[in-house]
C-alpha cells in the first residue's frame, strides 16, 4: 500500500502473455461487479488516452493499492528492476536506494532478458487487447 507510483505513470499499455493473462482474470473474477465495470472502463479509456502518463486500471488510485495483487503480471511483480530506463520510467525509490548504495544488486535495463524469459508463456497481448475479448 502506497508504493504505487510506477502504477500512475506506466511507460506504455502493459503487455501480457496467455498465462499472466489467465492468472489475471482469475483475480479480476473475484471482484464485484461494480469495481469490475471500473477497471474495464478505465481500460477502454488507455486505449484513446492521449497523456504519455499511463495509470494502471487496476490500481485503487485513492488507496494506493492494486486491487488484484496476487494475480498481477510479471511486469508489475519486477516493476523497479524491469525499466523502461530509456523512457524514463523506473521506480524514483529504488534509484534513490542505488544511488545511496543501499541497494547495489540492481540491474537497470533488464526487461529484454526478463522478456525473453517469459516469453515461453505464451503470445503477449496489450492489456486492452486481452479485456475486448474477454466475457
Amino acid at each position: 500500500m502506497g508504493c504505487d507510483g510506477c502504477c500512475k505513470r506506466l511507460a506504455e499499455i502493459l503487455r501480457l502473455t496467455r498465462t499472466e493473462w489467465d492468472l489475471l482474470q482469475t483475480g479480476l473474477s473475484n471482484l464485484s461487479s461494480e469495481i469490475l465495470n471500473e477497471i474495464t472502463q478505465m481500460v477502454a479509456e488507455l486505449s484513446t488516452q492521449l497523456s504519455q502518463l499511463l495509470a494502471c486500471p487496476m490500481l485503487d488510485k485513492l488507496q494506493g493499492i492494486y486491487k488484484v495483487y496476487d494475480y498481477r503480471p510479471i511486469v508489475c511483480r519486477t516493476y523497479g528492476y524491469y525499466v523502461r530506463h530509456d523512457k524514463g520510467f523506473y521506480c524514483t525509490n529504488i534509484l534513490e536506494q542505488v544511488s545511496s548504495g543501499k541497494l547495489d544488486e540492481v540491474v537497470w535495463k533488464n526487461q529484454n532478458i526478463i522478456d525473453r524469459q517469459f516469453s515461453s508463456f505464451g503470445d503477449a497481448k496489450n492489456l486492452t487487447e486481452w479485456f475486448s475479448h474477454w466475457k
